[in-house]
């Protein structure tokens, strides 16, 4: 018989069933259909937290490797999603302490307050006009990365990945009102970051 074609059926495919048939019978098809599930988020988790394409597939590698070691002592009460995404951020967080680099949280309190970011908390909505560009995707994608890394990775898991707060609380070990805090300030910032390049794209395009 030819192999178990799992694309035909996903919805009806659940992480717990494909976790438990690799695990019960070694059904190498069952992790690589469950990998293949979770290859882009924690990709582009790994980015947002590290900021680079490289450092992110190496990173992700990592990852996967781990996930596929500790697959055996999962939860399967648990949420898979928010375990292999609290692998992530271990594996993001060691490799850029090999790299030397201070993650931004290093200047955040145990509440999540910045100083530097209350500052550009402005009352006024943002333009209109500024998502009426007709390049809008990369005009936000660009105004993403300029973000700290810590706030591109919860946007990203909020707005991108359908988490809640509580979901990315404990994927990031963090509290969840250190959580939501940061989101807000992350608009705050993106925010900023969008009217300057709104300003720029006027100014070549007069």
């Amino acid at each position: 018989m030819g192999r178990f074609k799992y694309n035909f059926m996903a919805d009806s495919i659940t992480d717990d069933l494909l976790i438990k048939k690799y695990l019960k019978s070694g059904d190498e098809e069952s992790l690589r259909f469950l990998f293949s599930q979770y290859l882009k988020i924690v990709y582009n988790f790994s980015f947002y937290y590290l900021g680079n394409y490289a450092d992110a597939q190496d990173v992700t590698q990592e990852v996967f490797i781990k996930v596929w070691r500790n697959l055996k002592k999962f939860d399967t009460s648990k949420n898979f999603k928010v375990w292999v995404l609290t692998i992530a951020k271990n594996t993001c967080l060691d490799f850029l302490k090999k790299k030397k680099n201070i993650p931004f949280s290093a200047f955040e309190d145990e509440k999540g307050d910045n100083v530097l970011l209350e500052t550009l908390a402005d009352p006024e909505p943002m333009p209109d006009e500024i998502f009426a560009q007709k390049d809008v995707a990369d005009f936000v994608s660009s105004a993403l990365e300029q973000l700290p890394a810590n706030y591109r990775v919860v946007l990203s898991l909020y707005y991108k990945e359908q988490l809640n707060f509580r979901e990315i609380s404990e994927a990031l070990a963090e509290p969840i009102n250190t959580v939501k805090s940061r989101h807000r300030r992350a608009l705050i910032l993106l925010k900023t970051n969008l009217l300057h390049q709104n300003d720029d794209y006027n100014r070549i395009n007069k």
